[in-house]
């Protein structure tokens, strides 16, 4: 089914990246509908986060093209409409829990209630005083969520942002992308627990820097005919015994 222009937050063209003779991307090519949660997955190596990076604009590229939000990826213009949450915690750590995401709620000229209500979103509200360097990694990583969250972009980039959590504060983080899904915002996000495919509207699937399908998790299952998205995944992801890659 086509797509009109502008229902469309991220568009990549034939894009490649290329680290000496490697190829991390090979001639991708995804579309990301506005207000959606699409998962991007495959094996560690795949290009994941190399197309993460593209589509955030800090990743050199060979050719191809990323255009974001109407725009050329990593102009100027985007950095207040993009949240980009890296697998690396990225907070100050001698600011307390508050006072990271307050410093980055006033760059983007939010404040009061947007804090708190961000804190909580992420289960963060009982460590509100603690500072960054007394958590865990587990709070790390939900504290960088909420430094991103707080700004309410229009495009959120989130690469693997439920690992180390426990299975009830990765149910209520999935509500949470959901809601904001609803209200517009368009999420890309990286995973390597193939339940939390299930919460997605899309899959983008990789192996070796190429794509491998772009589908819905029941277009998975019909495609494989498997129940299982993890089997399905696998069956897809895995070429037939004999066939090269």
């Amino acid at each position: 089914m086509s797509i009109t222009p502008s229902a469309i937050a991220v568009d990549v063209r034939e894009l490649h990246v290329r680290r000496g003779s490697h190829h991390a991307l090979d001639g991708v090519t995804v579309r990301v509908r506005n207000g959606s949660i699409t998962g991007l997955l495959g094996p560690s190596g795949c290009g994941k986060t190399t197309l993460m990076r593209a589509i955030v604009g800090t990743q050199l590229v060979t050719s191809g093209t990323v255009t974001v939000l109407g725009e050329a990826a990593g102009s100027a213009s985007l950095r207040r409409r993009i949240g980009y949450v890296t697998q690396a915690p990225s907070v100050y750590p001698d600011l307390t829990v508050t006072e990271n995401v307050s410093y980055f709620a006033s760059l983007y000229g939010k404040k009061g209630r947007a804090v708190a209500d961000t804190i909580a979103a992420v289960g963060l509200t009982d460590h509100s005083r603690n500072r960054a360097n007394a958590l865990s990694g587990g709070q790390l990583g939900r504290l960088s969520l909420a430094c991103a969250l707080v700004s309410e972009p229009e495009l959120l980039v989130l690469d693997e942002p439920t690992v180390g959590l426990d299975p009830v504060l990765r149910a209520e983080l999935w509500e949470h992308f959901r809601s904001l899904a609803a209200r517009g915002t368009t999420l890309l996000v990286s995973s390597h627990v193939m339940d939390e495919a299930d919460h997605c509207d899309e899959l983008v699937l990789l192996r070796e820097g190429r794509l491998v399908a772009q589908l819905t998790p029941s277009e998975l299952r019909e495609r494989t005919g498997e129940d299982g998205l993890e089997d399905a995944f696998l069956r897809l992801i895995r070429p037939p015994a004999g066939v090269p890659r």
